[in-house]
């Protein structure tokens, strides 16, 4: 299951990296890889992208088969930091071009229209096929498409059962664009939660693989989860062969209402509200 957008095609459910380091990081990128991911999400601030770079190169799957995103930290959104970073990026990641570049969190300091300008000038020399954002309210969206002109393809948001984005999944698709699900699982609540056991149940399923299917089910969203063990990072792809009913959607949709929040840090926007 793939979402095209902007001339790209995203697999749908990619493997998340945030707190996998040295070989430990190496070696699930490459259990991910075998078991059939082809979407590898990593940044720099997470000090992996040698070691994902690695196990793609040391793998059974060629590097055009493979979607990687990496992004750039709002410390380093000054337009020749975005040049000087993206450049340590590629090396790190042994490859001539990554499949998304994003900025990781807005800047407070640093005018969004040279970071933009500066990821243009990237995706314009090939060295990123797809250009985007993430952890951005729709203000900074309309920003950035609006204002900046840019071609962005990404929001990267925290997305789960237990929090809405609707307003921001709304404007993803007005601009043609995607979101990008992160912490999909809420750190394992949606696991827990009785509600999506219960509909796991009818489909002899998990409550995590309700969770992930009723995220990509949306259409235009893809989820990146993170597994450390092998029986996590296979059960969280193997969620292409069921398909939740109307109700269930709705369901599950239900539970946004808690507005739980887990990723509210300092760096980010005023979030729009639910």
């Amino acid at each position: 299951m793939h979402i095209d957008v902007k001339g790209g095609r995203i697999p749908a459910v990619g493997f998340g990296t945030w707190a996998l380091r040295g070989r430990q990081c190496a070696e699930a990128v490459r259990m991910a890889l075998d078991i059939g991911y082809r979407h590898v999400d990593t940044a720099r601030m997470y000090g992996n992208e040698t070691e994902v770079g690695r196990a793609i190169r040391d793998s059974h799957v060629g590097r055009e088969d493979v979607f990687i995103t990496t992004k750039i930290w709002p410390d380093d959104l000054a337009h020749e930091d975005v040049k000087r970073c993206t450049e340590d990026s590629l090396r790190n990641l042994d490859t001539d071009y990554v499949d998304l570049l994003l900025i990781h969190w807005p800047s407070k300091t640093i005018p969004l229209t040279e970071t933009l300008r500066a990821f243009g000038e990237i995706k314009a020399a090939d060295k990123a096929r797809l250009i985007g954002v993430s952890n951005f309210n729709t203000a900074l969206m309309k920003q950035a498409v609006e204002d900046c002109g840019a071609d962005i393809a990404c929001n990267q948001v925290e997305y789960h059962p237990f929090l809405p984005q609707n307003r921001v999944l709304r404007l993803v698709r007005d601009y043609g664009m995607m979101l990008t699900a992160y912490m999909p699982l809420a750190k394992g609540k949606a696991a827990r939660h009785p509600d999506l056991i219960e509909i796991a149940e009818r489909h002899g399923k998990t409550a995590a693989q309700v969770a992930l299917r009723w995220l990509i089910q949306h259409g235009q969203v893809a989820a990146i989860p993170k597994a450390g063990r092998e029986v996590h990072c296979r059960e969280n792809f193997d969620v292409f062969d069921f398909e939740l009913s109307a109700e269930e959607m709705t369901r599950v949709s239900s539970l946004t209402q808690r507005n739980d929040r887990l990723a509210d840090f300092a760096l980010g926007p005023a979030w729009d509200p639910p």
